[in-house]
């Protein structure tokens, strides 16, 4: 982050419970998923020459670090969460000279750069597994190995060692005649758990990761790391789990937040980057409440500086996200109100809509029947998100308003938990039909968010040239030649300019990067309203005033602004309209605004919210 960017905190004003403020407080992430963001050799997928090309447009958004998903090599059966060797680029990408002049040229333009962490599991191609699959010392124990069920017949379906399912369907456990025992995968067949219990283990992946520190990377986002402690009773034995509507116990849930999970933190915290500054630690957290991310995240407990939760990105679905739900705002408000409630002292909050496992959120809980609607809709969800406190993560694309792929067909598909899902699903436990299981998939399938970036109208959206030996790996969406990068940055109203405008006051204004949170008018159903405050803190060295009201009409129809958030804007909600009283309001105030100024300060006059309207009002 340069210095332009970054305004100074004072030290008064508290933010993660820190006596210093630290300096990702009012910073802002943005993730590149690689083998979708540029193409520069014609092949069809990403690589680290065309991140490279591309970062002055993201230095002109203004973000400050960069996050990277997996470069590694890799067999790519999960693109690249399946890691076969954690320090090597695999070739798609590039090579580890070109990750060298990545990371240079990020730090020349003020900006950090972090890359994905995957240490609950690796490839079953890494040569670690290869020599545990063989029994080889020391790497025998180094993923967990269990035999068949007591009198069973190994590699018999039902002689799993327990009732634990993948995450990608399936059971947990896949049998390996080499060895003569089961190994244990939460995510594909492909991905065996590594085994944190045993020391070396640790040690190898500490080692791993300050090569990287070394290497120049600013810190790392670390996949399910929450999983890596592992719930072993005391004869050895992993314990079954209740089972779902598929027959087997949801191993995210049995193994999420193990007993040791603290322990293994703190160590790695001590281990790679202890005497080490300016780095960052962000970690993927399935199962965690927001009381434990704040323990985890409280700094006097050293262990990561943020967690991605997911209760929020999770309610929206009837007993798994192939069951998918309309939006509804009431139970949305609860749940972030939550997180935001659980580090008003300590800890800290990671805030997020979008990501490479997500649909677009735009097409998920926004309006796409329209441009117009689109627009609006991309812009509440964004005020709504970036709002709140904590630090912001925006998934490429999202800054455009992108929107999801929508294919129609199940050979469109790529992902590979879609793929298997499906085949689970449908052909063997015929949970759902043809049509329905389409139907989720064009809801929530992890390839929603992983078509080519647009950064024009061309044929291929500029990601890689027309006239390319191959097309894309998955095919651009159509609607390229509206929703487009260069379109958007022509466009002082555009989905891109608001977002700028965004990043500009979490830099700026340290009610917005610092200042408590309360929620407004919990229960009604289409207005999502809050306050910042700076009010109780020392402002004597800032001119900034001490607080926000944010107000997000989440709906396509006209809403009313609730009487919690009228009497916070100091309206009175029984005198609407309230241009008679003789009140005015100053267009200067309103921070930031979705509809012209003009329009907004009348909303204030008339207590009416037109659709999608929303805006952040300052006091």
């Amino acid at each position: 982050m340069t210095a332009e960017q970054r305004e100074f905190l004072a030290g008064s004003i508290r933010t993660n419970g820190a006596s210093e403020n630290p300096w990702w407080a009012n910073a802002v992430v943005y993730q590149i998923y690689p083998r979708s963001f540029q193409d520069t050799n014609g092949d069809g997928i990403g690589d680290l020459r065309g991140i490279i090309s591309r970062l002055d447009y993201l230095a002109d958004l203004g973000v400050d670090v960069i996050w990277l998903s997996p470069v590694y090599k890799s067999p790519q059966n999960d693109y690249g969460y399946d890691i076969s060797d954690y320090q090597d680029i695999d070739p798609m990408f590039g090579t580890l000279y070109d990750m060298d002049d990545l990371i240079q040229a990020v730090h020349q333009r003020g900006m950090r750069i972090i890359i994905d962490l995957v240490v609950n599991h690796t490839s079953d191609e890494h040569a670690w597994f290869e020599a545990s699959r063989k029994g080889t010392m020391p790497y025998a124990d180094w993923y967990w190995w269990r035999p068949a069920k007591e009198g069973h017949t190994p590699g018999v379906p039902g002689s799993e060692p327990n009732n634990w399912g993948s995450d990608f369907g399936g059971s947990a456990w896949e049998y390996s005649p080499e060895r003569g025992e089961y190994y244990l995968h939460s995510f594909s067949e492909k991905q065996p758990d590594l085994n944190w219990e045993n020391p070396a283990v640790r040690q190898a992946v500490y080692d791993m990761m300050n090569w990287w520190m070394n290497r120049g990377i600013d810190g790392f986002r670390m996949d399910v790391i929450t999983l890596i402690s592992k719930p072993v009773e005391a004869d050895g034995e992993l314990p079954d789990g209740v089972p779902g509507e598929d027959g087997y116990a949801n191993a995210q849930i049995v193994m999420a937040d193990g007993p040791r999970l603290d322990e293994f933190l703190k160590e790695m915290r001590q281990q790679v980057f202890e005497g080490r500054e300016g780095f960052l630690t962000v970690g993927e957290a399935p199962g965690i409440t927001p009381v434990r991310n704040q323990a985890i995240t409280d700094p006097a407990n050293n262990e990561l500086d943020m967690l991605f939760l997911f209760h929020y990105v999770e309610f929206d679905a009837r007993g798994s996200k192939w069951n998918p739900l309309p939006l509804d705002i009431v139970p949305l408000k609860r749940i972030m109100a939550s997180e935001q409630e659980a580090v008003k002292e300590s800890g800290w909050a990671s805030l997020f809509f979008n990501n490479h496992d997500q649909p677009r959120v735009v097409s998920r809980w926004g309006d796409t029947t329209t441009e117009q609607l689109r627009s609006l809709s991309a812009k509440a969800l964004a005020l709504v998100l970036h709002m709140h406190r904590g630090t912001p993560y925006i998934y490429q694309g999202e800054e455009l308003g992108m929107t999801n792929a929508g294919f129609t067909a199940l050979d469109q598909y790529r992902d590979i938990e879609s793929l298997d899902l499906y085949k689970l699903r449908v052909l063997a436990m015929k949970l759902s039909t043809h049509d329905q299981m389409l139907d989720a998939l064009g809801r929530r399938s992890r390839d929603n968010a992983r078509t080519p970036m647009q950064w024009d109208s061309s044929t291929f959206g500029g990601f890689t040239e027309e006239d390319a030996a191959s097309v894309p790996w998955l095919p651009v969406n159509p609607n390229k030649r509206i929703i487009n990068a260069v379109d958007e940055q022509r466009d002082p109203n555009s989905v891109l300019a608001f977002y700028k405008e965004l990043i500009h006051l979490r830099h700026t204004n340290p009610v917005v990067s610092a200042g408590g949170w309360t929620l407004l008018d919990g229960d009604d159903e289409r207005v999502y309203s809050f306050e910042r405050s700076l009010e109780g803190f020392d402002l004597s060295d800032t001119t900034e005033l001490s607080r926000v009201v944010v107000v997000a009409n989440l709906t396509g129809h006209t809403a009313h602004i609730p009487p919690q958030t009228a009497a916070a804007l100091g309206l009175d909600p029984v005198a609407f309209p309230v241009e008679a009283s003789g009140m005015s309001i100053d267009e200067e105030n309103l921070l930031i605004s979705n509809y012209p100024r003009p329009q907004t300060a009348s909303t204030l006059l008339t207590g009416r919210l037109a659709p999608w309207e929303a805006f952040a009002y300052q006091l």
